[in-house]
Parts: C-alpha cells; sequence; structure tokens
C-alpha cells in the first residue's frame, strides 16, 4: 500500500523476518519527519505528518514501525552532524578504540561507515592509520566530510555499492554503521552489502537505540520516522544467522539515554560469542520485549508522564512564565507532537547547531535560536528537549540558573531542577 503518492508506504511483512504476524502496540501522534525544519517563507504551507504506529512481530519478536518515509525525504537535507557534539566526538573516539583493541584490524586497513555523517568516526580510525571510506546519502554533510579529507560517497549502502567500494579499494576489516542500522527498511540487502564487502575475519560493528533502555526509561521520543526499527538482541541473533552472519557481541553503551554496540562476523567465523549476548538475551526474556502486552503497559506510562508534564507547563503558563526548549533533536519532534506542546507552550527554542539556527520546527513551528537567545529573552524556564545531553546543557548554562532561571527535564523522569 501506497500513501502520500509515494512519499510515505505501509509494508506488510515483519522487516527482519519477513512474517505478517504483526500486531499494533503502540500508537504515537502522527508527525511531519522529525528533522524536517523549514525557513519562515515556508510558514504557510502546512507539513504533512504520517502515522507512528508500532507493531510487534508475533514470529520473531521484532519492534517496528511499518509506515516508511521516503528516505531521499528524510536524508538528503539532513541537519543532524555528528561533530557539533563534544560528547559524541568523545564517544566516538572511545568507539574507535575499542574497536581497533577488540578485533584489531592492522594498520592500512580498509573500515567503512556506513550513514558516516560529517566523518567524526572514521577520523579516528583515520588518525589511528586505517584507510578509510564514508557513505552519507545528505549531500552537503557529505561534501563536508570530503573537503575535510574524509572521503565520503554521497549514496545510500546498498549491494551495488558494496561491490564497487571492493573493487576500488579491497575488502574491508571492519564495517560500521551508528545510530542508522535502525533507518534502514532493507535490512536484508544492506547485510547482504556488508557480508560481500567483509574479509573474511572482519567484522561489523553497529550501534542502536536499545528496546530495553526504551523501555525501562519510557524514552518514548526516540521513536520517530527515520528510527523504522526498535532493535533488541534476540531478534537480531536470529536475523543475522538467516543472512549469512553471526552476532557475536551486545554490549550496552549510554548515548541516547542507552544503546546497544552489536557486533558481527561471517558466519562459521574465528570468534567466540562473547558472554554480553547470553546477557541481553535474559534481560530481554525478563522484561518481556517479545510480548505485546509488555508495550500496553509501556503506553500507559507514556500518557502519565505526558499528563505531569503538560500539567506542570500549563500551570507555569497560567502564573505568566516563559518557557523556552533547548536543543533540537529528532526527538523533540515525537515528544513536543504526543504531548501537545507548541508555540502557545514553549516560546522559542535554542539550538548549538547552525544547520539549525533560524529555522522553525517540524510542523509546530517553533523558532529554533542560537543559545545566546537566553541572555537576551531570560525565559524563566527551559525545558531540556535534548534530554541525554542535560547533565552537560545545565553545565553550561549556569548562568541562567544564577539568575533565578529553571531547568526541566521531561524524560526519563520529570525532574525541576
Amino acid at each position: 500500500m501506497n500513501d502520500s503518492g509515494g512519499v510515505c508506504r505501509r509494508r506488510a511483512t515483519c522487516r527482519l523476518c519477513d512474517s505478517d504476524d504483526l500486531s499494533l502496540v503502540l500508537s504515537l501522534t502522527p508527525t511531519p519527519p522529525a528533522n524536517a525544519f523549514i525557513t519562515a517563507d515556508a510558514l504557510d504551507t502546512p507539513q504533512e505528518c504520517f502515522p507512528l504506529d508500532l507493531h510487534i512481530c508475533g514470529a520473531c519478536g521484532h519492534l517496528q514501525l511499518l509506515h516508511v518515509v521516503d528516505p531521499s525525504l528524510l536524508f538528503a537535507d539532513y541537519v543532524y552532524v555528528s561533530g557539533t557534539s563534544p560528547s559524541f566526538v568523545a564517544h566516538f573516539e572511545d568507539y574507535a578504540t575499542h574497536v581497533i583493541e577488540t578485533y584489531r584490524p592492522p594498520p592500512g586497513a580498509l573500515v567503512v561507515d556506513i550513514g558516516s555523517n560529517d566523518g567524526t568516526l572514521l577520523r579516528f580510525f583515520h588518525n589511528a592509520g586505517m584507510a578509510v571510506q564514508g557513505v552519507d546519502p545528505a549531500c552537503d554533510i557529505a561534501k563536508a566530510a570530503c573537503e575535510a579529507g574524509i572521503e565520503t560517497l554521497n549514496a545510500f549502502f546498498d549491494a551495488a555499492l558494496s561491490a564497487q567500494i571492493r573493487e576500488d579499494k579491497g575488502a574491508a576489516a571492519v564495517v560500521t554503521a551508528n545510530n542508522v542500522f535502525a533507518h534502514i527498511d532493507d535490512l536484508a540487502g544492506v547485510v547482504a552489502g556488508v557480508r560481500a564487502l567483509l574479509e573474511e575475519d572482519g567484522v561489523f560493528v553497529f550501534e542502536v537505540s536499545y528496546l530495553a533502555d526504551v523501555l525501562e526509561k519510557t524514552l518514548f521520543d526516540t521513536i520517530y520516522h527515520e528510527h523504522l526499527s526498535c532493535h533488541a538482541v534476540a531478534p537480531l541473533v536470529s536475523f543475522f544467522s538467516c543472512n549469512g552472519m553471526e552476532l557475536i557481541a551486545a554490549e550496552r553503551v549510554d548515548t541516547h539515554g542507552g544503546s546497544l554496540r552489536g557486533t558481527a562476523q561471517l558466519a562459521g567465523g574465528s570468534r567466540e560469542v562473547a558472554s554480553s549476548v547470553a546477557a541481553c538475551l535474559e534481560l530481554e526474556e525478563y522484561l518481556g520485549l517479545g510480548q505485546a502486552e509488555t508495550f500496553h503497559d509501556f503506553a500507559e506510562r507514556i500518557d502519565s508522564l505526558k499528563i505531569s508534564l503538560r500539567d506542570l507547563l500549563s500551570g507555569l503558563k497560567a502564573k505568566g512564565q516563559s518557557i523556552a526548549g533547548y536543543g533540537a533533536p529528532a526527538k523533540a519532534t515525537t515528544l513536543m507532537y504526543h504531548f501537545g506542546l507548541g508555540p502557545d507552550i514553549i516560546d522559542f527554542i535554542v539550538d548549538d547547531s547552525p544547520l539549525k539556527q533560524g529555522l522553525y520546527s517540524p510542523g509546530l513551528h517553533v523558532p529554533v535560536l542560537p543559545s545566546g537567545a537566553i541572555a537576551e529573552h531570560r525565559p524563566d524556564y527551559l525545558l531540556i528537549l535534548a534530554w541525554n545531553f542535560a547533565q552537560s546543557i545545565m553545565a553550561n548554562n549556569s548562568a541562567f540558573h544564577d539568575m533565578g532561571g529553571r531547568f526541566i527535564i521531561p524524560v526519563p523522569k520529570l525532574e525541576v531542577v
């Protein structure tokens, strides 16, 4: 089925195992694409909203969106860059070190990053003496990465591109995909490309938001159209097994409120399966991640959080208090829509990324300003929409706090600081 003239289509089978045994377990408020910021001259043009309905697969337990928005609409003019966040730069430095020390690719070995963004991760591999190749569909970001010395192909990764890279540069010792493995509809096709690109003893390393953390911490706003999959280890074990690979590690890391760093090798590879895989499988069984009832309870907790935050913010506005948002990440679109937080509640949003400043938030059209707007407009409260960076945001805005301003952290637990 196709919606919206081909802009959005609805798939009928599970993204991992192709079963049609799918049950709706959670409906969030439909939104525009989470990064569809607009300019002032487009304010009068309505932005189309698409469903955010999560379905669970009865066969393999995978949780997923079935509505697929055209990826060229989502990613061609992307406004998120890794290098603007000091904490993410540090994370990627640690990440590269971990991969090099654990899997020991030799100097000069090829590292390919799928969805390489501005090349932040690849730069650390490059500095360690590796040959690097980025792949990213965002035109301007890929161009900037190339200009900064990280060779980047402006394209979506698929089997044909995999073959081209292998012909031009040889087999890869490491292929990475960070915060993009949840973005891909044709996961089997991408994994086939990875499998064909890897050398015999190579590894595929990926990071995704981890469903266990999403559930435990009520991180519902990490669900948006880019994130087609909410990944857990149990469905991935069987998925890789059916696609000529083997999941050999499943480590929990703290980015995005809680992520999973998975590592896979070619089937029959030399490495043993780490104990981290069994640990995650045990946790997921305990949490009931493969059961529809688990997510009905999750929906009730989201509703409870919505009532608490709405009551707090509405009460403050009724008293004449001003509220600004801090951070305009993709997750803010889901949170603002599902909780009904428009310009009547949030006066403006500040964001540290120059790519978002001067624009308006997707659909709700709250203006996004540089951080200097805090001192200029002096809001009474800052609602931290980029809650995963709450501690650093509060530390960097101590002057606001010293002048009597207060912070509101909406997720994972509502707090006023």
